[in-house]
């Protein structure tokens, strides 16, 4: 038996098919479906410790400025300034159809950092410095994640 009667009689995906892009499953490690919850409403949601009145990105069990449990969900502003940037122009799986693809560190002005992708965006435009704004992208699932535009490029 050939090898692709062999792999589609096992299961396997064709090669000729398309890489996915699927959503990171919630609370596998740490709660969070408020994070996952905020993204299906517009809200960019992140842990804030109500201890010393700061957020913290990624999602922890504990607050990384007391090692307490002292955290609550609360939407930030969406808002933010480019940090740091790059351009994936490498294709790998997901990323089909995206290259280039503009990438950055964004610190949000509440003062936690993420990496996002910077939609509708040249790389080019793209500079350390730049405001951006909240939108949103969407794994093949459908599931919205945040990424960001160029606050002159908003729409």
């Amino acid at each position: 038996m050939s090898e692709a009667k062999t792999a589609s009689a096992a299961g396997a995906k064709p090669e000729s098919s398309k890489p996915t892009r699927p959503a990171p499953k919630p609370n596998v490690y740490v709660d969070t479906q408020p994070f996952w919850d905020g993204a299906r409403e517009g809200k960019l949601m992140m842990q804030y410790c109500t201890e010393t009145g700061r957020f913290q990105h990624y999602p922890r069990p504990v607050s990384v400025f007391t090692g307490k449990r002292t955290l609550e969900w609360r939407e930030v502003s969406g808002n933010g300034t480019i940090y740091a940037c790059t351009t994936v122009r490498i294709p790998g799986p997901g990323v089909e159809g995206r290259l280039p693809l503009p990438v950055a560190t964004v610190e949000l002005d509440e003062g936690v950092r993420l990496i996002a992708n910077i939609l509708g965006c040249a790389p080019e435009e793209m500079a350390i410095g730049k405001r951006v704004t909240l939108a949103f992208d969407h794994f093949d699932d459908g599931t919205p994640y945040p990424a960001f535009r160029l606050a002159d490029n908003a729409r």
